[in-house]
């Protein structure tokens, strides 16, 4: 059994920054770089090999998160393998556990599967277990309410041009990130999206307009609040482009922006404040839940 120390490990998992590693698809992850998110049928087979040396050294999950300053829930999250085990921890992890390597070894022989680069992930992560997510967007609807005809239409509007197959598996990963929306405690959410994003009939009518009644039924889902940001304002907070807002469990606060080859997510305090003052904004000058319901229902009567 390893003995247990007196001290917490330093490790506190940073968030990374990429830039100019993609092409922009619509607002939301597309497939750029070789690195890929893990199968994760492998991240569990990981998360169950931590459980089982965490344990053989005595550890609880709450022990081992204080440990390395992470916290009980991410240690549960890796090993019910619902977030992944990154390698810098898996080497700290080896070296507390007296495991020989043996977690980095299984980490580094996972099967990939291509489905959104490995920048991404710090994003995905966060957004899995936010309690709170606000967003503005300017160009495409938000992933998390876009329809799967929509997402096709998104990705095919993609240049350089992806194939049909990756469209289908990039489709499908959109919609799967979605079940954040139907889990038994959902995220408080916030979209504020101008206007001609609503109107602009992306993937034809039939597509557009199945998107509308996305929207509409999203706009009643209890603790979701979306907000059109009319295009008639002679100004708004929102000119220099998308963001999204998160909070997470442990209630800190993160920003995610991107432009059309890069993005980053932000952890300083004082930028995230800036972003946090514009969201702010931009609810006051959007209209209201009500009065965007009611426009959609009037663009669902044009049709």
């Amino acid at each position: 059994m390893v003995m247990m120390e007196q001290c917490a490990w330093p490790y506190i998992r940073s968030v990374r920054v990429r830039v100019g590693e993609r092409t922009r698809a619509g607002g939301e992850f597309d497939l750029m770089g070789t690195t890929t998110r893990r199968n994760a049928s492998a991240m569990k087979m990981v998360g169950a090999l931590l459980a089982l040396y965490r344990q053989a050294a005595g550890h609880t999950q709450r022990s081992l998160g204080e440990r390395f300053v992470i916290g009980e829930q991410q240690i549960a999250s890796i090993e019910q393998g619902r977030r992944p085990l990154k390698p810098d921890l898996a080497e700290q992890l080896d070296e507390l556990l007296g495991t020989k390597g043996a977690l980095s070894t299984a980490l580094s022989k996972m099967p990939e599967v291509d489905l959104v680069p490995l920048w991404a992930e710090e994003f995905l992560d966060r957004e899995r277990e936010a309690i709170a997510i606000s967003s503005y967007e300017n160009q495409v609807l938000p992933g998390l309410l876009q329809t799967e005809a929509y997402a096709w239409a998104v990705f095919r509007s993609r240049v350089p041009f992806y194939d049909e197959d990756t469209i289908a598996r990039l489709a499908a990963a959109r919609i799967e990130r979605q079940g954040i929306l139907q889990g038994k405690e959902p995220p408080i959410t916030c979209f504020v999206v101008w206007e001609p994003v609503v109107r602009a009939p992306i993937g034809g009518r039939t597509v557009w307009r199945e998107q509308l009644q996305r929207l509409r039924a999203c706009s009643e889902l209890p603790g979701l609040m979306l907000q059109v940001l009319p295009q008639d304002r002679t100004s708004h907070a929102g000119l220099n482009g998308p963001f999204v807002l998160l909070e997470t469990p442990e209630h800190q606060r993160l920003a995610y922006t991107e432009n059309q080859r890069g993005s980053q997510l932000i952890a300083d305090a004082d930028e995230v404040a800036i972003l946090t003052q514009k969201c702010a904004m931009l609810r006051s000058q959007a209209l209201t839940p009500e009065d965007t319901r009611d426009l959609l229902d009037r663009l669902l009567g044009e049709q």
